[in-house]
């Protein structure tokens, strides 16, 4: 799919070590409406701290992506750094400096190797071409184990649009953000304050739904561009259009975050957990992530072990109001707890057969109301240890 007035590259610098392609980026023909996510850590990498101040304009030509080292905790050198790759390509570009955006992930600590990415930028920029979006998915992978990439179609005030995206992840993934980066592109005009707005309740409802560990990155960082190459009028809040241009983001950025679930580091079950009878929507939210993060519920996934107390006592723990007496739960349709108790019977069998499966849901009760919430998480494997135990190595 060809995304009206875009340009994509990726290249191989050696940012952490030869031999794979880890330098990317994402060019608009003309300055897009551009809204953006960034980590809550107070631990801000360079790019991120560059890229925040940089999208207030509300409008950008370019992001500038490597993959391989963070440039976090780095110092005046790290904005430095950052400072000098966007001057480099909005010089190539002949763009303002100030329209590059830059977005860095993986080892945390180490200087860029300016060297090798001053000699990579020109051929960055000079191999710009419009199918490149897959590569791009490609470039910004650390331990990811597949590239992350979903594409959709609408129609606004006659005109047809797309709307595409990647993302990374796989280690590192807890709302607020999750240690991920995902470039979202579109050839629609969109009215620059309800892209923000949009673009917010997107990834509350996507990204910031899923975890793999518990643990928020430095680097965190999501972003849309809005070129209005497709030709339409501008998308604006509380019209047709813009609800259904809200549902289709949405379904990519979902698409996006459940493949990063999937490609958990080490996981081997993709799991949705849905809380239902809840006081509010916030508190099913909080009960759902308590349960998404514990790690004795991850074990017991990878363990294919119904142990259901385990989720009921991390809904207790969350801070979410619960009645026990008319608390249920469910592993898929078979339910495993009425009334606050064990239903009896042959659940336990059942339960664990449906945990063996590599897809399954757990659907919580509270018995308190009517707030409900889904998030999306993995098991804890033996590999998620290996995987992160020599990460710099």
């Amino acid at each position: 799919m060809e995304i009206k007035g875009f340009t994509f590259s990726a290249v191989e610098a050696a940012v952490k070590k030869p031999g794979r392609i880890d330098f990317a980026l994402i060019c608009s023909d003309v300055p897009a409406a551009v809204a953006a996510v960034f980590t809550t850590n107070k631990v801000k990498a360079a790019p991120v701290l560059l890229s925040m101040e940089r999208v207030k304009s509300g409008y950008a030509r370019a992001v500038v992506v490597n993959s391989g080292n963070a440039n976090a905790c780095t110092g005046v050198q790290g904005m430095t750094d950052a400072l000098e790759t966007c001057r480099a390509v909005a010089g190539l570009l002949n763009c303002h400096e100030d329209s590059v955006l830059v977005a860095s992930t993986g080892v945390i600590g180490q200087p860029l190797p300016m060297e090798r990415l001053r000699k990579a930028i020109p051929g960055l920029v000079h191999n710009l071409s419009r199918g490149g979006l897959p590569e791009i998915a490609g470039a910004i992978m650390t331990t990811d184990t597949f590239p992350k990439m979903e594409t959709r179609v609408g129609k606004a005030g006659g005109k047809e649009y797309s709307i595409a995206g990647v993302a990374k992840g796989a280690g590192m993934i807890m709302p607020n953000m999750a240690t991920m980066l995902s470039f979202i592109i579109t050839d629609a005009a969109v009215d620059p304050l309800f892209l923000q707005d949009v673009f917010s309740r997107s990834v509350d409802i996507s990204f910031n739904c899923i975890s793999v560990d518990g643990d928020t990155s430095t680097n965190d960082t999501a972003l849309i561009m809005a070129n209005g190459l497709a030709g339409n009028p501008d998308i604006r809040p509380a019209t047709a259009e813009a609800e259904a241009f809200e549902m289709l983001l949405r379904d990519v950025l979902l698409g996006l975050a459940r493949q990063i679930i999937k490609d958990g580091e080490g996981a081997t079950k993709f799991v949705e957990i849905e809380v239902t009878g809840a006081v509010s929507d916030g508190d099913a939210k909080k009960a759902a992530m308590a349960i998404a993060n514990s790690l004795l519920v991850k074990t017991a996934f990878f363990g294919q072990d119904a142990n259901w107390g385990r989720i009921l006592a991390a809904a207790g723990y969350s801070g979410a109001e619960i009645d026990m007496n008319r608390t249920a739960l469910f592993f898929d349709d078979v339910q495993m707890v009425r009334d606050g108790i064990f239903a009896g019977g042959d659940a336990d069998a059942r339960g664990t057969e449906v945990l063996k499966k590599n897809e399954f849901s757990v659907t919580v009760d509270l018995g308190v109301g009517t707030g409900k919430a889904t998030v999306y998480t993995n098991d804890l494997s033996y590999d998620y240890v290996k995987i992160n135990a020599d990460y710099r190595t």
